[in-house]
């Protein structure tokens, strides 16, 4: 364990960055780490039943057994990261970064010396590796989900042969059932996010005027979903509304869905991609619309940038498959939550303007008509 420990404490020593993209696993680390499980294997081995249960290093050895097969497996299906703590960093040519740089090569060697976090990750990006034998030893194989597509990126994503064949089946329900809008005079970008409030609320306030009952509103994050409550609870004070809060428990979520009372009204705010945008149903009056005040695009930063590089050089793809797809699944899914029977008729706010981004628009579902008012 004090090898591994080292070895590992030299690798984000050698890291000047506090995030970076490695090509390989270091040598010494992916020595110390098979040492260190065949050890352990012969640990367990010599056990006898007096020496009681193992405890909590057995599963130790199990996760340490799970990450050294990842290990073996590293390719470019796959990202090894490295996360640290930004203390202490590591400011390259000035006095203080390289007092910092050798003071942790120094800790390095000392396995009790203090040293900040770091996070150790292999990251799948394309599953197509580990799937496409599965699908090679089966006779037949069914894929399906309303939000499986488009073609291309389930076949390059999930190693589906070339000749599979496709069916778009329609839905269970008349397009006529779902009134699908967007409001192309707003941004939802994070640049103007202060700047669309009063147009995403005042159209919520609008609509739930118009059309009275329960209505779901979905945010990029919990820092803008706040925002719009707030802003709404400014300018329509009298519009009844409930939001999803951060870590909610099971009593807490049963509370938030139990507001959507049949006959009811209001608005419950949520977040795009959590709990409440797929796997709930609330049919007939129990939810009469939903607003997606987003792209549901990822959020930026180091991971995802390294996301799309790696999809880009295998597929030539890297926005459309590492954001624009995802992103717009999560929208369908959480659009789903409107109709959920032959008798249910809802509205859909798309609310940003690069809905009507022909790219865009073609990864929405073919059977939803789009109205043509332009309101924001």
């Amino acid at each position: 364990i004090g090898r591994l420990l080292n070895a590992a404490r030299r690798s984000v020593a050698a890291q000047r960055t506090d995030y970076a993209a490695h090509t390989e696993v270091p040598a010494p680390l992916r020595d110390a780490l098979q040492a260190l499980n065949a050890a352990l294997a012969d640990h367990f081995e010599t056990l006898t039943p007096a020496a009681g249960p193992p405890g909590a290093l057995l599963g130790f050895y199990f996760e340490a057994l799970r990450f050294q097969r990842a290990v073996e497996r590293l390719d470019t299906h796959s990202i090894f990261d490295i996360e640290r703590d930004a203390r202490p960093r590591l400011d390259a040519g000035t006095a203080a970064g390289n007092a910092a740089q050798r003071s942790i090569l120094d800790d390095a060697n000392d396995p009790t010396a203090p040293i900040a976090d770091a996070i150790f990750s292999i990251r799948n990006v394309v599953p197509a590796v580990f799937l496409r034998p599965r699908f090679a030893a089966c006779h037949s194989t069914v894929l399906f989900s309303a939000t499986l597509g488009p073609p291309a990126y389930a076949r390059d994503l999930l190693g589906l042969p070339d000749d599979t064949a496709w069916i778009d089946l329609p839905p269970a329900f008349a397009a006529e059932q779902l009134d699908v809008r967007i409001a192309d005079r707003v941004s939802t970008r994070f640049a103007h996010r202060q700047a669309s409030l009063d147009a995403v609320v005042d159209l919520v306030a609008r609509q739930f005027a118009r059309q009275p009952g329960n209505y779901l509103a979905f945010f990029s994050s919990f820092d803008y979903l706040e925002q719009a409550a707030a802003r709404l609870a400014q300018r329509a004070p009298e519009l009844p509304q409930w939001r999803q809060a951060r870590a909610m428990d099971e009593p807490a979520r049963r509370d938030f869905l139990q507001r959507f009372a049949s006959g009811g009204r209001g608005v419950g705010f949520a977040v795009l991609g959590g709990a409440f945008a797929e796997g709930i149903d609330l049919p007939g009056t129990r939810l009469i619309g939903a607003f997606v005040a987003t792209l549901g695009l990822p959020p930026p930063g180091p991971i995802q940038t390294q996301f799309r590089a790696r999809l880009d050089a295998l597929f030539g793809a890297g926005h459309g498959y590492a954001d624009l797809v995802p992103g717009v699944q999560k929208v369908v899914q959480a659009a789903g939550r409107v109709i959920r029977g032959p008798d249910d008729r809802g509205t859909l706010w798309l609310m940003d303007e690069r809905y009507r981004h022909p790219g865009i628009a073609r990864l929405l579902p073919a059977w939803w008509r789009i109205g043509s008012a332009a309101v924001g």
